[in-house]
């Protein structure tokens, strides 16, 4: 086999298992609105609020240890397993730190969602349901912490297998809360919400065990993570993250955006919408598995101090990315009624979602080359570019655009969708060549122990 397919191939057992852990990710959210929607639409529409309220600032969090990505996987390629231990046991102090306020901040919430014009009963059930979410703070961060050293380490198998069987716990849960069965109580929405965090309980539990099996018997080993805070490396994982979450919280943000508007036209467009998103956002966790999984490979190369190695590391997971893109958009473009039809029957919605997937279809190279282009970036320890490109394609760009083509010129959510659709290609425009620019002359972004000896 050529060097090129072993690279190839060495990219991929990074990106596979990532990418069925990010669907499986996705899949917990399908399983809870599934099971609860035999209580009735605002149960599910409470679950709907309750979810979105909570990752709009948990992803933020969430994002913050996205740095872990940088330190971990250069430290792994210069084999200092020592400096990884610093960087994950920093990255649990940081977990730590994020909770109080969150969960403050969710306790907090409830109230708001009458303030912001939520009709009841969907407004006290979302507060419930947010009450009880609210507990899974903690192990959701500590999860996102074990995940990204794990990652980083080149250790993706237990990430996948977290997400995917944390599936079967949800749904036992579910199953035994929402409407009570074996003799417990019949708890509605905050069972399902109950249910999430024993699920989330379970993913940083297997997730620890799977840092502690594969340091066992090696030195330093796993009690080399016991150490106290230390202000520089928190200081430089934050440095790292802020504009990594940054940029999260904007791409969320400007879908959010677009949802809002589209509420404010027809009952089919906002249905049809809704659902070619959802077909779409299934399509990028790919993607977004293989954006991991370029940081991971890109970070490795750069600990080594072979930048040639980095750069076609980047370049082969955006490869692999695309390949899987245009397959998602020939089915978009060409069987959009079968997918929608998983969804729904209506007439008017059919009509409407086939237009919308084939503008979907357009942008999905796009969208596959600036999440992995994201990946690769971090993997050099570069992440504000992200964020500022993010900031301008969608918020100065984008949106405005589709507004103006929505409302102003008559295209309906159309025009939101070409809009959503110019911002993503501008966006990957921007990244590739940040990510062809940078890669380069990568030695910069070394980490700072071990510049010195490359």
């Amino acid at each position: 086999m050529s060097p090129f397919w072993q690279d190839v191939r060495r990219v991929l057992r990074l990106a596979v298992p990532v990418a069925m852990g990010e669907l499986g990710w996705m899949a917990m959210t399908t399983v809870d609105t599934i099971m609860v929607g035999k209580l009735g639409a605002p149960a599910i529409g409470a679950i709907g609020v309750g979810n979105s309220a909570f990752y709009s600032f948990a992803i933020f969090g969430m994002g913050l240890l996205l740095g872990l990505d940088t330190l971990v996987s250069q430290s792994c390629g210069a084999g200092d397993r020592e400096d990884c231990h610093r960087s994950l046991t920093q990255g649990v102090y940081l977990a730590l730190a994020l909770t109080v306020p969150l969960m403050l901040l969710f306790n907090w919430m409830p109230p708001l969602f009458r303030i912001l014009g939520i009709v009841e009963p969907v407004s006290t059930l979302a507060g419930t349901f947010i009450r009880v979410l609210n507990l899974s703070t903690l192990p959701l961060l500590l999860y996102g912490a074990f995940r990204r050293y794990l990652q980083g380490m080149g250790h993706v198998a237990p990430v996948m297998f977290a997400l995917i069987s944390a599936n079967l716990v949800n749904w036992f849960f579910n199953w035994l809360l929402i409407q009570g069965h074996w003799g417990f109580p019949s708890m509605g929405v905050a069972g399902s919400a109950l249910s999430t965090c024993f699920a989330r309980l379970y993913m940083a539990a297997v997730l620890a065990f799977a840092i502690w099996w594969y340091e066992r018997g090696l030195q330093p080993g796993f009690g080399n993570l016991l150490r106290r805070p230390d202000a520089k490396r928190l200081a430089r994982l934050i440095r790292l993250g802020f504009p990594a979450a940054t940029q999260i919280l904007l791409e969320i943000g400007a879908f959010g955006a677009a949802a809002v508007l589209a509420g404010r036209l027809t009952p089919d467009a906002l249905a049809a919408h809704q659902i070619a998103l959802n077909c779409a956002a299934l399509s990028f966790m790919v993607p977004l598995g293989t954006a991991s999984a370029a940081a991971v490979a890109v970070g490795h190369a750069i600990g080594r101090g072979d930048w040639r190695m980095a750069r076609r590391n980047g370049f082969i997971a955006m490869g692999l990315a695309c390949s899987f893109m245009f397959c998602s958009a020939l089915v978009f473009l060409f069987l959009p009624g079968p997918v929608l039809r998983i969804y729904t029957n209506d007439p008017g919605v059919l009509r409407t979602g086939a237009g919308l997937l084939a503008l979907a279809a357009l942008f999905q190279l796009f969208d596959g080359t600036q999440t992995v282009a994201t990946g690769a970036l971090r993997g050099l320890g570069e992440t504000r570019g992200p964020m500022i490109a993010n900031l301008a394609g969608y918020w100065a760009f984008g949106l405005p655009i589709g507004y103006a083509l929505c409302f102003h010129f008559g295209l309906g959510v159309y025009g939101l969708w070409w809009g959503l659709t110019l911002a993503l290609i501008a966006i990957s425009l921007v990244l590739f060549w940040e990510w062809s620019r940078r890669s380069r002359t990568p030695a910069p972004y070394l980490h700072p122990e071990h510049a010195s000896s490359h």
